[in-house]
C-alpha cells in the first residue's frame, strides 16, 4: 500500500501552540514502512506571524496547505495518513478528499475523541476553537475556515459517527442531538452497526483520532485527557473494525503531547496505535 505522510509539527488553536516532534518517533519506528509500499512526506507549515493576529484566519491559511497535500496524495493513487497537529486539521481533511476525490463523493466521518468537538460560537463556554472542528465541517459556524480549508461541500451529520465522546459539554449535546450525528460507545453491538450503516451510504471513510479517546493513564500530558476511557487494545480493535470496512482513505492520528513527564507514555501509546492500524491497513487493501 503506498501512503502519503502529511506531517503537521505544530499545534495551532487558540490555547496551546508549540513544536511537536512526534512524526519523527513514528519515523523512527519504522511505521510508515509496515505499509509495504512506497512513502512521501509532506510537512505544511504556518507562518508565526499569522496566527497572532487571525487565529482563525490562520487555521484556514495551514489548513489549505494540508488540504492540497491530502489531494496531492490521492492523485497519486495513495493512502493519506495526517500526523500531528490536533482536531482543527478536520475540514482541511475533508476538504483534501473532496478536491482529491471529487465534490459529489461520499464522504464518511468517524471520529474518535473524548469530545464532540461540535460546539459554535453560541455553544462554547471556553471560546476554544479546537472544540468546534466538527462543527465547522458540519457547516455550522466558521464557514471561511472550512472554504480556506478547501472543504466546499458541508459534512452531511448522518455521515459522521462519533465514537466514546464522554465528555460533552451540555450545549454542545444538544446540538449534537438535534443533528443526525450518531454517538456511540467504543465497542459492542451499537459500534459496529453504526460503523456497517455508515460504510453502506459512503463512498470513503476518514478515520480521526485524537489520542485522548484513551483513558488519562494513556496520555498524561495530554491537555484535555480524561478518565474512564479506553485501553491502547480495546481502541485498536475498534480501529480495525473501522478498516474493515474497506473505505477508509485516510487516518489521521492528532493531539499527540510527548514533552513533559508521562510524555513517552502517550509516544508509545500513539505509535502502538499508529503502527498496527497501518498494518492492518495495508493487509485489507492488499487482500
Amino acid at each position: 500500500m503506498n501512503i502519503h505522510v502529511v506531517e503537521v509539527r505544530y499545534i495551532h488553536d487558540d490555547l496551546v501552540r508549540g513544536p511537536i516532534h512526534e512524526a519523527d518517533a513514528y519515523r523512527e519506528a519504522g511505521i510508515f514502512d509496515t505499509a509495504g509500499g512506497s512513502v512521501t512526506y509532506a510537512a505544511p507549515e504556518l507562518q508565526d506571524s499569522a496566527y497572532g493576529t487571525d487565529p482563525v484566519g490562520a487555521l484556514g491559511t495551514i489548513g489549505g496547505q494540508i488540504a492540497d497535500e491530502v489531494a496531492s496524495g490521492l492523485a497519486s493513487q495513495k493512502k493519506i495518513i495526517l500526523a500531528g497537529g490536533n482536531c482543527n486539521s478536520l475540514p482541511a481533511m475533508i476538504g483534501g478528499l473532496q478536491k482529491g476525490l471529487g465534490a459529489t463523493k461520499r464522504i464518511g466521518l468517524v471520529w474518535f475523541d473524548a469530545h464532540g468537538d461540535f460546539n459554535t460560537p453560541k455553544t462554547t463556554r471556553s471560546g476554544m476553537l479546537g472544540g468546534m472542528p466538527v462543527a465547522v465541517s458540519a457547516g455550522l459556524c466558521y464557514g471561511d475556515w472550512r472554504i480556506a480549508s478547501r472543504q466546499d461541500v458541508p459534512l452531511p451529520t448522518d455521515r459522521i459517527v462519533m465514537v466514546d465522546v464522554r465528555n460533552l459539554d451540555p450545549d454542545e449535546e444538544k446540538l449534537i442531538s438535534a443533528t443526525d450525528v450518531t454517538v456511540v460507545p467504543v465497542e459492542g453491538d451499537e459500534f459496529r452497526d453504526a460503523v456497517q450503516q455508515l460504510a453502506e451510504k459512503v463512498d470513503v471513510i476518514y478515520l480521526h483520532i485524537d489520542l485522548d479517546i484513551l483513558d488519562e493513564s494513556w496520555v498524561p500530558t495530554h491537555r484535555t485527557r480524561e478518565p474512564n476511557g479506553p485501553d491502547v487494545e480495546t481502541t485498536l480493535a475498534a480501529m480495525k473494525s473501522v478498516i474493515d470496512t474497506g473505505k477508509v482513505e485516510a487516518i489521521g492520528m492528532v493531539s499527540v503531547y510527548p514533552n513533559g513527564t508521562g510524555g513517552e507514555i502517550a509516544v508509545k501509546a500513539a505509535t502502538d496505535l499508529l503502527r498496527e492500524s497501518v498494518s492492518y491497513w495495508s493487509n485489507i487493501n492488499a487482500g
